[in-house]
C-alpha cells in the first residue's frame, strides 16, 4: 500500500478514535462520581443527533445543536432521579443492569418516535464534496470539526474539575463520598450534575459526527461498547488516558482493513477489550484502582 492510503487510514483513524474517546469522557464523569458504568451512555449520543435533526427542520442548525444538548442533558438528570438516586446502597451489579435497562427503554422509545430510518445533519461548513486535499490525502471538513470539538471538550472539562467550585465538589466525592458529605457536599447532586454532563457531551458527540457516521435509533449501542473499551484501555476515570486511548483504537480498526474485510472491523475493539479485561484491568495508563468499580 502506498503512502498516501497510509495517510488516509491514519486520517480516518484518528477521527473514529476522536469520537471514542468523547463517548469514553462521559464514561469517566460518571465513573469518577458514582463508581458506576453507565451503559447508557451511547444513548445519549444517538438523543443528540436524532433530536438535533429533528429540529434543524424548523431552526437554524446551530440553535438545533444547542436545543438537542440541553433537551438531552435534562434527559440525563430526569434519569438519574428516577432511577438512581432513590436507591439506598445498590450493589455494582445491579447498578450495571439498571443502566442496560434504561439503554434498552431509551433505544425502544426513540424507534418509537423516529422509526428505524437513518438520518444526518449537514456538514457544518462545506459539503461532502469540498474535501480538504493534502496531496492524495483527503480530509472532510467534518474532521476538523470532530478534532476541535473534541479538544475544546478536553480542555473545558480539565478546567472545570481544576478551577470551579462544582468540579472540585465532584472531585471530592469521587475520592471519599463520606468525608465530602461532612464537608457539606450534597453528593447526590454531585451525582445528578455527573449525569448532566455526561448526557451534555454525548449529546454534543451526537450532533458532531451525525454528518460522517449517521444516526439512527440504534447507533448508540455499538459507540457505547467503543467507547468503554477505550475507557477500560485507557484507565476508567482517566479522561486524559482515554483520548490516548481512543486515537489507539481508532488507528487500529483503521489499519485493520489491510489484512481483514471491513465487516469484522468490530472485532479489534472486542478483541482489545477481552485482552486487557485479562492481562491488565486496570488500563494502559490506569492504577489498581481502577481495576475495581469503587463503592456507590
Amino acid at each position: 500500500m502506498n503512502i498516501d492510503f497510509f495517510f488516509q487510514y491514519l486520517v480516518a483513524g484518528i477521527t473514529y478514535g476522536t469520537i471514542y474517546a468523547i463517548v469514553a469522557i462521559g464514561f469517566n464523569i460518571i465513573y469518577n462520581t458514582t463508581g458506576i458504568i453507565n451503559f447508557a451512555q451511547g444513548e445519549f449520543v444517538m438523543l443528540g443527533g436524532m433530536i438535533s435533526v429533528a429540529l434543524h427542520a424548523f431552526v437554524p442548525l446551530p440553535a438545533a445543536i444547542l436545543a438537542a444538548v440541553i433537551l438531552t442533558m435534562m434527559i440525563g438528570a430526569i434519569i438519574e432521579i428516577l432511577f438512581i438516586r432513590w436507591l439506598a446502597n445498590p450493589s455494582v451489579l445491579r447498578m450495571i443492569i439498571i443502566t442496560i435497562g434504561i439503554s434498552i427503554l431509551v433505544r425502544e422509545t426513540a424507534l418509537h418516535i423516529w422509526g428505524a430510518g437513518v438520518r444526518a445533519l449537514p456538514y457544518f461548513t462545506g459539503s461532502e464534496v469540498s474535501a480538504i486535499s493534502v496531496g492524495d490525502v483527503h480530509v472532510s471538513p467534518q474532521v476538523l470539526w470532530v478534532i476541535g470539538i473534541s479538544a475544546v471538550t478536553v480542555t473545558g472539562l480539565n478546567l472545570f474539575f481544576g478551577r470551579t467550585l462544582p468540579g472540585r465538589q465532584m472531585r471530592a466525592c469521587a475520592s471519599n463520598r463520606n468525608a465530602a458529605r461532612l464537608c457539606g457536599i450534597n453528593a447526590k447532586n454531585m451525582v445528578t450534575l455527573s449525569f448532566v454532563l455526561s448526557a451534555g457531551i454525548g449529546a454534543l458527540a451526537g450532533c458532531v459526527v451525525s454528518p460522517i457516521t449517521y444516526i439512527q435509533y440504534d447507533s448508540g449501542t455499538p459507540l457505547a461498547i467503543k467507547g468503554f473499551t477505550v475507557a477500560i484501555l485507557g484507565g476508567l476515570g482517566n479522561s486524559m488516558a482515554a483520548v490516548a486511548a481512543g486515537l489507539i483504537l481508532g488507528v487500529l480498526e483503521s489499519f485493520s482493513i489491510w489484512i481483514m474485510p471491513t465487516a469484522y472491523k468490530d472485532v479489534i475493539s472486542i478483541s482489545i477489550l477481552l485482552l486487557i479485561l485479562f492481562v491488565r484491568p486496570s488500563g494502559l495508563f490506569g492504577n489498581k484502582e481502577a481495576a475495581g468499580l469503587k463503592e456507590f
